[in-house]
């Protein structure tokens, strides 16, 4: 028997170790200097302080003007004072964000991906000047109102309206889950018209709308999640978006945060694989580190199994994504997979845990709570379960 304990505070060695299939020579020098780059941001400013947030149910917003010097506001948009980075270094990004806690990542993909995405695609010259750079900077917060308390895996039975009154437009309806609204200068709303569904800018402080945090929460509790209603927002011609017709235009900003999702839940599973790891080998048990006994080595060697299975995968899409191919379809599989994974490998790596698991000094059980929510939005396991099923028999099995 050979006893060649690795040492469990030495990060590095425990990773390179991990990465089993050498996934990290795969990387460009460009995107590995983000992800490091990311990584330091987050051991400085998030992990001192996230058990704390996450126990106090506080957000900290303070961190927006931050997070816009690091460069991942609006990561892979080009132009009026966006960062332009690739789709794969955004990914590293959104991981190793993720890695901190999954309501750090959530703000970034809300501003960046949800809002700042929107108006980047479909905003006219004058939109995108007034709000993009103040965005990028985290100068401004914005929020993407789509789902309603009745219409969330079906946006298209949404029943907030907007209605023409001369020139302007008056909307009316209500919105739930919708993050970041409380504390936001703009919410990107998605609403009905005789025309269709067309998308609205319209500032969080414009009479009629109001806003409700949604609380207590069990997860996701560094994080801000809102209900909105609006009571006739009158709103000017200019509020519209104009290049947004009909669902396409939400959709593509979904699908824009649901590919941060398929790298950021590695990133929540990473932390928890690590703060196992860790624990195994430091904490004895009859006469030995539990990380010395099979059952325990079983449980470490099958999280890295599906953590290297699912950083192929996230890395595929990223490439197929730079080079212009990637599909909605192909974003439903990384989705699915990853965070159904990194569900497992959280709630996995608490067991190890043991005891001590419950308390917040220890990341994976916040990592279990918050991945029930990334489990959730932007398509449950069972919206993207039916897209690949239709995918695969061409039959449409929504209804």
């Amino acid at each position: 028997m050979t006893d060649a304990r690795r040492d469990p505070d030495d990060l590095d060695a425990l990773r390179a170790a991990s990465d089993v299939l050498g996934i990290d020579a795969l990387l460009t020098v460009d995107e590995r200097a983000v992800r490091d780059r990311v990584r330091g941001f987050v051991d400085a400013e998030i992990r001192p302080h996230i058990a704390d947030w996450f126990d106090r149910g506080h957000f900290p917003v303070e961190l927006a003007p931050a997070l816009g010097r690091l460069g991942v506001l609006g990561m892979t948009l080009d132009g009026h004072g966006c960062p332009g980075r690739s789709a794969v270094e955004y990914g590293l990004a959104a991981l190793e964000l993720e890695a901190g806690d999954s309501g750090i990542r959530t703000f970034v993909s809300v501003q960046g991906s949800l809002a700042m995405g929107s108006i980047h695609r479909w905003g006219s010259e004058e939109q995108k000047r007034e709000w993009l750079p103040r965005m990028a900077a985290g100068e401004a917060i914005g929020s993407f109102a789509l789902t309603e308390p009745t219409a969330g895996s079906d946006p298209s039975s949404m029943k907030t309206f907007a209605r023409r009154d001369g020139g302007d437009w008056v909307l009316s309806g209500a919105k739930r889950w919708i993050g970041l609204a409380s504390i936001a200068q703009l919410a990107v709303v998605w609403a009905q018209t005789d025309e269709g569904v067309r998308g609205f800018l319209v500032p969080t402080g414009a009479p009629g709308f109001e806003v409700a945090v949604l609380e207590p929460k069990g997860s996701m509790r560094a994080s801000v999640q809102t209900e909105l209603n609006f009571d006739d927002v009158r709103l000017p011609a200019s509020a519209l978006l104009p290049g947004a017709r009909g669902l396409r235009g939400p959709f593509s900003a979904l699908n824009e945060a649901r590919y941060g999702i398929v790298w950021g839940a590695l990133g929540a599973a990473r932390d928890s694989f690590e703060a196992a790891l860790r624990h195994a080998l430091r904490r004895e048990q009859f006469g030995r580190p539990i990380a010395g006994f099979q059952l325990t080595q079983r449980k470490l060697v099958d999280m890295v199994v599906e953590l290297q299975k699912g950083a192929l995968l996230a890395l595929q899409i990223g490439r197929a994504k730079d080079a212009g191919t990637l599909t909605p379809t192909q974003i439903s599989l990384g989705k699915l997979n990853n965070v159904r994974e990194a569900v497992a490998i959280a709630r996995e790596a608490r067991t190890i845990l043991g005891g001590d698991g419950v308390l917040l000094e220890h990341s994976p059980i916040r990592h279990a709570a918050n991945l029930e929510s990334v489990r959730t939005y932007e398509g449950t396991d069972e919206v993207h379960t039916l897209i690949l099923g239709q995918h695969l028999t061409g039959l449409d099995a929504f209804r």
